[in-house]
């Protein structure tokens, strides 16, 4: 087998480079390859070698090959692929265009379903000309490379790298950053290669100096063997030698007989493959006279058949640039119009598959007077565009047809209705800035029109993001059209009072969103429409942060579940799982809402995809976080994040440092922690201070205090902060954590009272992670400031509020607490209460695995055992307390005491477990009291 591809000069390399991808995927371990080189480089001639090996070793082999022209539908390489492999193409690549969500979902099944074809025997899937492809493929692409490892599936996906489009070169580099992905670059042959070609072709009695035909073609394998075969054929001319491919086909084109030249030139107009059948038709030729012809052409080696009968292809693409390129300005007009209605024609009952490719061909002749016909076709091809999720075609087709509009014939209605498609296709695409300019240009067609239905339409293009200056047009566009709009739509009104409320919650304006939700949803209710009352729910949950408007959150949810139930729609139930999941952990009912995961499992296997995916490893990752299960929580968090980074990395990254944080608190700083730690992400602004607050918790348990306490510094002044709504008690809840430890009293006093309102409840935000009782922070915050009764107090009831939760490790963690409080106070019956809440707490840690604590809580139990008394400290200990209380950091105390500051660390620390404490702020406290 090994012996394949002896016929092709200079590629030994490569060869045995995809030989032994191929094995290893055959083994189990698949990968993608991208092939990168100049056209004519033999990009796709090493793909037919890798197929002919793959064939022989029994691995099947499928093709999905890019269009050059702006024709081919949504996910068009990977339908090729999908159909080669007989699986589904209407049910896999159907999605719901409302939901920009719905594309991710999509992606993720064709991913699974290509991975899981490779079966047994392994699968090759070659992609050629990549640089072509549209962004929905080449997101299937760059999800297969996370998916190819474990399976036996190998991607050969070929692609010119100065030719790529502007999408491929966002993705394209993100690819090759996979560790599943490698690149082949090929270059043009050497003297020794191309006199190796050369006679390999034509034998060597022709006398041809390589040395001349390197120099004429750079050595581009394809040009070389061009030059051989014009040698061997007699059109090689040593006076005119050709300057390129394009010489040699033109010279290959003037051989052909009048009608084989008139069927080439058709078929090139038709696209580098072309159907017969489509090309006789606008001949107006049969389809006997035209294989005659057609058979001429492959003689002179212009075209080869494809493996479906009737189906042609160009032997290269610039071999059909050749041939278009002859062509004069009136023959091309010609063609494109009858190729446009022989393709309609031809294909009545798939003429979906066709309509961009016709949108193409009409375009080229509404310069010549067809413009009205060719803005039909391009408005019916952006709207199947958009129906197939390829929301970047539709943002080209409708500005596209909007350009068409050349003479004015259209109406402002028909212009503004226009413009609402191609800013809702922007925004689904994410362009922000392009949704928004098509956004006003609809308004401005309203405006002109005196439709007010139409300028609510315009608003609503646009929905809240975390760009404030898309939000800015977005409410100056809903506020217009809500005051011109008046009482003649309720439906039009709720959903611009729902968007209108999303866009002051971005804005944080928490009483605009109480009063415009309350209005959106009451309207929403007596519309009786549901589309209107799915937003309204939206915007009405965004109203009802924190624990004291939980019961209304609940009362939404079970409202959803209702719509979901009546409109038969899997995200309405996802939703509404999501939202009773997070009452009930914020409530405390973590048993409960474990038992509730099944429900939002059902809803998201209906939804699909991996954003949908995401929202079930989060919340269910919070649950096992908060019950202890610290392993699971991990992995969950883990797989949650690898689903969402590539889609949405803001709410990704968001999530997982929240849960981070929380397992860190527990068992200690991971890797992945860790990193976080030292490669803090960007948040959205609204999520600024909350990020860096958890930052710095994250910086404090590396023991990098002086960094942390630059991030907690650069959060403000408490008095200043604006928290998320949704993250207030949590951010707060650790924002007292962060300012104990750095002596932060003051800052901490501010905290306890922004705490105290919640006392009772549970700190969570949005199922991201659960953060235990807030009595538990107020606990630790009170002992921090040296009120140790109010101390003893709230984290006694701490402890008892997370046995009843169901959280093991925030018991712990309060009992452990508690005993250090106790064992400072050193009251009548502490020390007996210290005992037991220690060996408590000792108990649990080491049953959890909880590695924060295990050390400190054995420490405590065992200093209690022994007596309890009064710590004694070292005379060099005692310095170092004095400088803690002194708020002197670890660094600080180092250059004070002329020693390493990993022995200050160690000081420190050997200080807090003789004491029993677990901050630096108690020692300053102890201090304080004599100490």
């Amino acid at each position: 087998m090994r012996a394949a591809g002896d016929g092709i000069v200079g590629r030994r390399r490569e060869l045995d480079a995809l030989f032994g991808w191929l094995d290893a995927a055959r083994g189990g371990s698949g990968r993608v390859v991208l092939c990168a080189g100049e056209p004519g480089i033999g990009k796709t001639r090493l793909a037919q070698e890798l197929a002919g090996v793959a064939l022989a070793g029994g691995t099947r082999v499928v093709w999905g090959r890019c269009e050059e022209t702006e024709g081919a539908p949504a996910f068009w390489p990977w339908r090729q692929v999908l159909t080669a492999l007989r699986l589904d193409t209407g049910t896999l690549l159907a999605g719901d265009v409302e939901s920009p969500q719905d594309r991710f979902r999509v992606v993720d099944e064709v991913t699974r379903a290509v991975a899981g074809a490779a079966g047994r025997n392994g699968l090759v899937v070659i992609l050629d000309d990549v640089h072509w492809a549209d962004e929905p493929s080449l997101l299937v692409l760059r999800h297969l490379a996370d998916h190819a490892p474990g399976t036996g599936l190998l991607v050969y996906a070929a692609f010119r790298p100065l030719a790529a489009a502007a999408t491929a070169h966002g993705v394209l580099p993100d690819l090759l950053r996979s560790p599943a992905t490698n690149r082949l670059d090929l270059h043009g042959f050497t003297l020794g290669e191309v006199a190796e070609e050369v006679a390999r072709l034509v034998g060597d009695g022709l006398g041809t100096d390589p040395q001349a035909v390197l120099k004429l073609t750079a050595g581009n394998p394809l040009f070389v063997r061009e030059v051989a075969r014009a040698m061997a054929d007699g059109t090689w001319r040593e006076d005119r030698p050709p300057r390129s491919v394009l010489d040699l086909a033109q010279a290959r084109l003037d051989r052909l007989s009048v009608g084989a030249r008139r069927l080439v030139q058709a078929a090139a107009v038709a696209g580098r493959e072309f159907s017969l059948a489509v090309v006789s038709h606008a001949l107006g030729a049969s389809v006997g006279r035209c294989l005659a012809l057609v058979d001429e052409a492959i003689g002179q080696g212009l075209v080869d058949r494809v493996e479906e009968a009737g189906e042609y292809r160009f032997v290269h693409a610039l071999i059909r640039d050749a041939v278009a390129a002859s062509l004069t300005t009136v023959e091309r007009v010609e063609l494109h119009r009858a190729v446009a209605q022989a393709t309609e024609a031809t294909f009545p009952d798939s003429l979906s598959d066709h309509l961009a490719d016709i949108a193409r061909l009409w375009a080229q002749v509404a310069p010549y007077g067809d413009a009205a016909t060719a803005r039909t076709w391009a408005i019916r091809a952006a709207d199947d565009a958009v129906r197939r999720l390829a929301y970047e075609d539709g943002v080209r087709l409708y500005r596209a047809a909007l350009a068409l509009d050349v003479a004015g014939g259209s109406t402002d209605v028909e212009r503004g209705r226009l413009s609402v498609a191609l800013g809702r296709s922007a925004y689904l695409a994410g362009d922000l800035a392009a949704a928004a300019a098509a956004a006003v240009a609809a308004a401005d067609s309203a405006r002109a029109a005196g439709s007010a239905a139409l300028l609510a339409e315009a608003a609503l293009v646009l929905e809240a993001s975390p760009d404030p200056q898309v939000n800015v047009v977005a409410e100056q566009l809903c506020d217009e059209a809500l005051a011109g709009l008046g009482d003649a739509s309720a439906v039009l009104r709720a959903r611009l009072l729902a968007q209108r409320s999303h866009l002051a919650f971005y804005d944080g304006e928490q009483d605009r969103v109480e009063s415009l939700s309350a209005a959106a949803l009451d309207l929403a209710r007596s519309s009786g429409d549901d589309r209107a009352l799915v937003d309204a729910l939206h915007a009405r949950k965004e109203a009802c942060p924190g624990p004291q408007r939980r019961e209304e959150r609940r009362r939404l949810a079970a409202e959803m579940l209702t719509l979901a139930a009546r409109a038969h729609s899997p995200r309405s139930a996802m939703w509404g799982e999501l939202w009773l999941i997070d009452a009930m952990i914020e409530g405390g009912e973590l048993a409960a809402a474990a038992e509730e995961l099944a429900a939002l499992q059902v809803a998201v296997s209906r939804v699909g995809g991996p954003v949908s995916a995401w929202h079930l490893d989060r919340a269910a990752a919070c649950i096992a976080q908060a019950q202890g299960r610290y392993a699971e929580a991990a992995a969950l968090g883990r797989r949650a994040f690898e689903r969402m980074r590539p889609l949405e990395p803001a709410p990704a990254a968001g999530v997982f440092l929240a849960l981070q944080c929380a397992l860190a608190a527990h068992v200690g700083m991971g890797d992945e922690a860790a990193a976080l730690a030292r490669r803090p992400f960007e948040p959205p602004p609204r999520f600024r201070t909350m990020a860096l607050i958890t930052n710095a918790v994250l910086l404090l348990q590396t023991g990098r205090r002086d960094e942390a306490a630059s991030c907690f510094q650069q959060a403000g002044p408490v008095d200043a902060w604006s928290l998320p709504a949704f993250f207030v008690v949590p951010g707060h809840v650790y924002a007292a954590r962060v300012a104990a430890e750095l002596g932060r009293f003051d800052d901490l006093a501010v905290i306890v009272r922004r705490l105290e309102p919640f006392r009772g409840e549970h700190a969570v935000g949005e199922a991201a992670a659960y953060f235990g009782p807030v009595d538990l922070a107020l606990g630790r915050a009170q002992a921090a400031l040296g009120h140790l009764d109010e101390a003893v107090d709230l984290l006694g009831a701490a402890a008892d509020q997370a046995a009843r939760a169901g959280a093991p490790g925030f018991v712990a963690e309060a009992r452990y607490h508690l005993a250090a409080a106790l064992l400072a106070r050193h009251g009548r019956g502490d020390h007996d209460r210290a005992v037991a809440a220690a060996r408590e707490a000792d108990h649990l840690a080491a049953t959890l695995g909880m590695a924060a604590y295990v050390d400190r809580t054995a420490a405590l139990l065992g200093r209690l055992r022994a007596g309890g008394g009064g710590a004694t400290l070292t005379p060099r200990e005692a310095e170092v307390a004095t400088l803690v209380t002194e708020g002197l950091g670890n660094r600080q105390i180092a250059e004070r005491l002329v020693i390493s500051e990993r022995t200050a660390e160690n000081h420190v620390k050997h200080i807090l477990d003789k004491l029993g404490f677990t901050a630096r702020s108690q020692i300053a406290a102890w201090r304080a009291r004599g100490g």
